[in-house]
């Protein structure tokens, strides 16, 4: 009886946790993207956080779409681009330092921060990418 009061209480605690994961709903012409920001890249996430809250990524385009390897969006440029202007430099006046654990890695459906190549691997105040790399069976 005690195992399974423990292991209820265990799944109560897992579950509690799961509920606290921040996520964002990315809403687009060909369905809704939900996404989960981790406790373990705080700064990453209270950025994103802070971005939507003010609405900022409202109305902006994916501007960069490679099949079987990332979308792009989040340049401000794109809230008003002219077809065919060229898109991707836009940026914020500030970078987040880099939050680099072996614990995330580029799987499909991952969510990064775009980056240059600064030396402090600093990323994109706004810039972010989704993996859509193709699913591996193995």
């Amino acid at each position: 009886m005690k195992k399974i009061i423990l292991a209820l209480l265990l799944l109560v605690a897992i579950q509690a946790l799961r509920a606290q994961t921040p996520k964002i709903v990315i809403e687009t012409d060909s369905g809704k993207i939900v996404l989960e920001l981790y406790d373990n890249t705080p700064l990453h996430r209270n950025n994103m956080l802070k971005l939507v809250k003010e609405k900022f990524f409202d109305s902006l385009l994916f501007h960069s779409c490679i099949p079987n390897f990332v979308i792009q969006g989040g340049d401000p440029d794109s809230k008003f681009a002219t077809p065919g202007q060229m898109l991707g430099n836009g940026e914020l006046p500030y970078k987040i330092n880099a939050e680099i654990n072996d614990s995330n890695f580029h799987q499909r459906g991952a969510l990064g921060m775009a980056r240059d190549n600064n030396p402090e691997k600093s990323s994109s105040a706004c810039q972010f990418y989704i993996v859509t790399g193709r699913k591996f069976t193995d």
